[in-house]
């Protein structure tokens, strides 16, 4: 197969299980999946994180969104994926008028405010229409890896993005240190749609290719912080858990108490570090 960025003939690498195999792309390091392929002991659903991390998580990933690309006063946001809406709450807080899409959240529960007072599209981004009022932000919060056409994805970004507005994804490493350590017991593998991995090479050519400026990708020291225990207990016991390994609570546990090492290694070697944030601009007129 043909990588779905750069077109480069593809090889297929296969994981530490001897069962698992993923597509890289020689030329930009780019890693495409297919889940039946490269099960990497999977979880039954894409969800697999626990409430209380996820609040801890969410703090981290507002704290990454705001330093990646600041805002001035009254901005209109755009989130890709709104999920129940609580990063989109907290723009809105702050007086910014806000917006977003998701194929798949509208029937569960969504921040009231949110509900009530947000442009909120029941589709994907491709989906929007045309006449959707244009954003000075749009982001996407661990999205680009699920989606079927990443190139669809892009353009219609741009195309939602005012004359010199922004674009923030945050998204798992193809080429992330970690990922050769664990393997197949990297706990990114284990959410099922999860279905390619952008390395800073790839997703600095896909949003080029799309028409967008001055693309700009560095590593997250803090998201993604329970990996490195989840991944652990992956590697020591390698079987199935329909839940995720997260719903264990001794796992959440050791997760939790591993953070400061963590940390510290992604500190000196900022290639451990598990998660891209990559912004890009829509050229002025």
């Amino acid at each position: 197969m043909s990588c779905e960025v750069c077109s480069t003939p593809t090889t297929s690498v296969t994981l530490r299980d001897g069962r698992s195999v993923l597509q890289t792309c020689p030329k930009c390091s780019h890693i495409e999946r297919d889940p039946k392929a490269a099960p990497a002991h999977p979880r039954d659903v894409a969800y697999g994180g626990d409430p209380g991390l996820d609040r801890v998580r969410l703090a981290l990933t507002s704290r990454t969104l705001r330093h990646a690309a600041p805002l001035d006063p009254g901005a209109r946001v755009f989130e890709i994926g709104f999920g129940g809406g609580a990063m989109l709450r907290r723009y809105l807080d702050e007086g910014h008028p806000v917006a977003g899409c998701d194929p798949d959240q509208l029937h569960v529960e969504v921040d009231a405010q949110v509900r009530a007072q947000a442009e909120l599209y029941p589709c994907g981004i491709e989906e929007v229409p045309a006449s959707a009022e244009p954003a000075d932000l749009v982001y996407g919060v661990h999205v680009v890896e699920h989606v079927q056409d990443v190139g669809a994805l892009a353009a219609a970004a741009l195309r939602l993005l005012r004359p010199g507005g922004r674009v923030l994804f945050l998204t798992p490493a193809a080429d992330s240190v970690s990922l050769r350590a664990f393997s197949d017991a990297w706990w990114l593998l284990e959410d099922p749609t999860h279905v390619r991995f952008f390395s800073a090479a790839s997703i600095t050519r896909l949003l080029a290719d799309a028409g967008f400026r001055d693309v700009r990708v560095t590593r997250s020291l803090t998201d993604n912080l329970t990996m490195e225990g989840a991944s652990l207990v992956r590697r020591l016991r390698p079987h199935d858990r329909p839940a995720g390994v997260l719903a264990s609570r001794a796992t959440r546990w050791l997760a939790m108490a591993l953070a400061p090492a963590a940390l510290l290694l992604r500190l000196v070697h900022p290639r451990w570090r598990p998660t891209l944030v990559v912004t890009a601009t829509r050229a002025a007129r």
